[in-house]
């Protein structure tokens, strides 16, 4: 299978500003039935959800949880919606896996809700796949560079 860099940016550039714009039924859209979406505790960033605490560890039934309660008013941490901006950055592509497309990239996500802001900084690893002749997200790890967990702690956001 052959995709450009081009084409994985631009799935990765949609998917920051959906949830810049929280859009997150079409955000969810991106991701396969069988999708994972992982955030591991910062002081273990190779944490394995089998068996390591995870600030995330969402197969794709959380993950429509988590919007189906990010869209309603009983995320209180997040309503009314926080401001964000999601810069993605350094993308590049592995070499094919099967069916997969192993993706790195780096990127800062800024959050602003009332007088308060927060920066969240680290690497996403994608792993993409074809379905229907479109690239779609099979899972998305988030590791963050932040050394302490406090920055960490409120994660109530996509990252």
């Amino acid at each position: 299978m052959t995709v450009t860099r081009a084409e994985v940016e631009d799935l990765l550039y949609l998917e920051a500003e959906l949830l810049d714009q929280w859009r997150l039924d079409e955000w969810l859209a991106l991701f396969t039935d069988d999708a994972h979406y992982a955030i591991p505790c910062n002081d273990d960033p190779d944490g394995d959800p089998a068996r390591d605490l995870m600030l995330i560890d969402d197969n794709r039934f959380r993950m429509g949880a988590r919007v189906e309660r990010l869209n309603s008013r009983k995320a209180h941490r997040e309503y009314p919606h926080s401001n964000t901006r999601h810069m993605v950055t350094n993308v590049r592509l592995g070499d094919w896996e099967g069916d997969e497309l192993p993706v790195r990239a780096s990127f800062v996500v800024w959050r602003f809700r009332g007088d308060r802001a927060a920066d969240y900084v680290g690497q996403y690893f994608h792993r993409l796949v074809r379905r229907d002749g479109e690239l779609r997200i099979r899972a998305k790890r988030v590791v963050l560079d932040m050394t302490a967990l406090r920055p960490a702690f409120d994660v109530a956001i996509v990252l």
